[in-house]
């Protein structure tokens, strides 16, 4: 009967953690479809690795808020299509297309199980040709 219980409990919990990271995934899709570094950051770990065209580098929290406001307002954001998502029991990773004002973007974002919370570890944009 115990043994019942427990793994009941236990599949509750991962099922729980799983439907959270879900609501996760789609609050990043909508900052990414509206431009929108304020809606993305409170999922951003300590740091982020952001890959823009022409340089790459590890930001701070509060710093990748600013270099991704900062690509939203040269690039104007007009949609986000996600394209592909995928996990395993630590990770996960979106990949969809960004259509800007300026173009195209191929965009990966990366994210970490930290407790139980997904926590944004890096974000690459590559111009789509």
């Amino acid at each position: 009967m115990k043994a019942k219980f427990y793994t009941g409990f236990v599949l509750l919990i991962a099922f729980a953690i799983t439907a959270f990271s879900f609501v996760q995934k789609d609050e990043i899709i909508d900052a990414l479809k509206s431009g929108s570094a304020e809606k993305i950051s409170p999922y951003f770990d300590q740091m982020v690795d952001i890959t823009l065209p022409g340089k790459s580098n590890s930001y701070s929290k509060q710093q990748a808020e600013l270099v991704l406001k900062d690509f939203f307002n040269i690039n104007k954001v007009r949609n986000f299509e996600l394209q592909h998502s995928g996990s395993n029991p630590s990770s996960n990773f979106l990949i969809g297309k960004l259509s800007t004002s300026n173009g195209t973007f191929r965009t990966t974002v990366y994210m970490r199980q930290r407790g139980d919370k997904q926590m944004v570890q890096g974000i690459e944009f590559e111009p789509s040709k």
